[in-house]
Parts: structure tokens; sequence; C-alpha cells
């Protein structure tokens, strides 16, 4: 049975997956409903990322409402005012070095936040209302802790969680869970593994890479380079993402995985030689020679590796996209957009940089 989206919250729209999802629905010619996007723009959050959605579609189908999704009085009122009857919450903290760093901000978000909004869909859907009405709530496979060379994650595997992001988000997974279990909240809950591709907030691996090898900078990587990650290429994550809000099972939990594992220093070398393909090497060599090694962070899982099986046999997705081609992509989309990276280059990032990356301060 396919289900109607009429009025859709999304929660954190304006940051990488989120914005990303956004243009992914508005180019979907079965979907005619509206989306509101709240947001507080926190240092990720950027509204250039929406800026030719809100043009054609804003006041119409698309909504825009800076606030924080904590504020619970904000939140029902958004959902009394605009019928709210689907949650797609991506609203995050979501960087393992930034949560090291400053927990707080972390447990606050992910945690009381995801709680705020399951109290407003809690109260605005009464039992008349609560059919047709779903909770979408996006999570990670850090939850999941750390893999060794083999084996995969499934949605049995008991959760491990290994750093104060992770944790906080396994914690907002089981608030979901027990919302559908204690009060009947229709949820669907999905883990993914490492996104990448366009509008993606350049203190993340790939984006990081690209720009600093562009820019002949050193590369900063963790200890040797070998923590295995499993990579997607972020379009893919939302079409899994969109035929789960229309045909998901209620009260499942559902892994998405770019089946795609490579280690953290092969994806650095592969950015390199492509950017050296696409642009040419530098005057003083392959950009592989940019690679520096940095002492490696606290809790550093080893590995994470997805089985997909569940949403592949229940509902036919799959990843499509191969990764060089993903991440040639990325590059161009990079490279064709260095005025909307020259100003998100804060205060803020810079800060970050030189707090984790020290030998490589001037990495950006």
């Amino acid at each position: 049975m396919m289900r109607k989206l009429k009025n859709i919250l999304i929660t954190g729209g304006c940051g990488f997956i989120g914005s990303n999802f956004i243009r992914y629905l508005f180019a979907q010619p079965n979907f005619h409903g509206k989306v509101i996007n709240l947001d507080e723009l926190t240092y990720a959050g950027n509204l250039e990322n929406l800026i030719d959605i809100a043009n054609q579609y804003e006041g119409n189908r698309y909504f825009f409402i800076k606030g924080n999704i904590c504020n619970f009085d904000l939140v029902k009122q958004i959902f009394q005012d605009y019928e709210v009857d689907t949650v797609v919450h991506f609203a995050a903290e979501s960087h393992v070095d930034r949560s090291i760093l400053g927990p707080a901000d972390f447990i606050q978000t992910n945690i009381n936040g995801t709680f705020t909004l399951l109290e407003a869909a809690r109260v605005t859907w009464t039992e008349e209302k609560k059919n047709g009405c779903l909770f979408y709530h996006i999570s990670t496979d850090e939850v999941y802790g750390s893999l060794g060379q083999t084996g995969f994650f499934s949605e049995d595997t008991p959760y491990r969680p290994n750093s104060p992001y992770s944790a906080s988000k396994a914690a907002s997974d089981h608030l979901v869970r027990a919302y559908y279990k204690t009060y009947g909240l229709p949820v669907i809950i999905s883990n993914c593994t490492n996104n990448y591709g366009p509008y993606q907030f350049p203190e993340k691996l790939i984006p990081l890479t690209i720009l600093n090898a562009f820019e002949g900078k050193p590369i900063p990587v963790y200890g040797k380079g070998e923590n295995i990650r499993d990579w997607i290429y972020v379009e893919d994550h939302c079409e899994a993402v969109w035929l789960l809000l229309q045909k998901g099972k209620i009260g499942e939990q559902y892994n998405i995985g770019g089946a795609n594992e490579r280690r953290n220093i092969d994806v650095v070398r592969l950015i390199c030689n492509l950017l050296d393909e696409i642009v040419g090497p530098l005057s003083s060599g392959p950009r592989e020679n940019l690679i520096t090694f940095v002492k490696d962070r606290p809790g550093h899982d080893f590995r994470y590796a997805m089985n997909i099986a569940k949403i592949k046999s229940t509902l036919g997705w799959r990843p499509k996209t191969e990764f060089k081609l993903g991440l040639t992509k990325t590059i161009n989309w990079y490279l064709n957009h260095k005025d909307w990276v020259e100003r998100i280059k804060s205060g803020e990032y810079q800060k970050w940089v030189e707090t984790f990356y020290g030998e490589t301060k001037h990495a950006f």
C-alpha cells in the first residue's frame, strides 16, 4: 500500500542530507504535498543550499521556519498550523570529533530534540488522526559500535555506541521505538552508512580532502588511514528514504548502506588521483604527496559495514551510484561551487580545524 504524504515536516532541512532530500522530494512527479523545513541554522545549516527551491515554492509548497527542535511550543504550533502528517527527522549534531570536544550539544539536540518532536507528534496525532501519519527517524550505523575485519551490522545487532555522538543517536533511536511500543506512534527508523555528495559541510573527510587537495594544502588523515567505512552517495540515500516513506512498514527498522567498503586512506588517494586527472597535477607533483598522518582520535571505530538484505528483499531498493562515478560528480560539484565554499569558511570552521588537526592547522 502506497502511503500518501501531504504535509511533511523536515527537521534539519538546510543541512547536507536534509537539503539533498528536499531537492529530491520536489523532483518526484508523484509528490504534490507541502514541505515545512524547521532548521535552527547552526554552523552546518545553510539557507543557500535551498535558495532555488525557496524561490520556486516558498509560501506555496515550501515553508522555512528558523527554530530549535527542542522548543516544544514552537514544534507543537507547527504541527497544528500546517496539519503535519509526516515527520522526517534529519536534524542532529552529527560530527564525532565535535562530540568529543563538547558532548552537551549532542545530548541536547539529538536526545532532547527527538523527545520534543515525539511529544509534539503524540499530543497532536490523536487516535482519530494517527492513521496515515508517520514519524520517520534518520539514524546512523555508528549506534552499533565497531566491527572487526569481518561481519556486518543487521537490524538485530545490539547497540554498542563508542562516542558521545553515537550514544546520543542510540538514545534517540530507543526513544522512537519506545513511543511506538508505548503510545502506538507510527514510526520508522533507518540507520545509514557514511554519506557523501553535494552540499556536505567541509569538516567531513571527503569534502575536506577535495578542497585541500585542490588548493595544494596538507590533507590530514587519522592514524594510518586504515579505518574502514561503507560509503553511499547521498542521492541513493534520499531514494531509500523516499521509498520507506511511501512503503515502509510501521514500527520497523531498516539498514541503508552503499555496499562499498573502503579504507579512509584509499578514499583519500582516489580523490587525489581523480583531481589530478580532472584539473591536472600540482607543479610540486601528485596530490597524494599532500597526505599528512595525524594522531588518531579517541574511540575511533575500526570498521562499519551494513547488511542491507532487509530493504533489498522487502522493497527492492539497492544503491545505484558506483563510487568512482559518485566521487567524480562530488568533486566537480565542489569545483563548480567555489563561492558556496568561500561563504561557509567561517571562524567556527577554522577553529574546529585548528582544534582537531593542529599539525595541519592551515589545512583549509
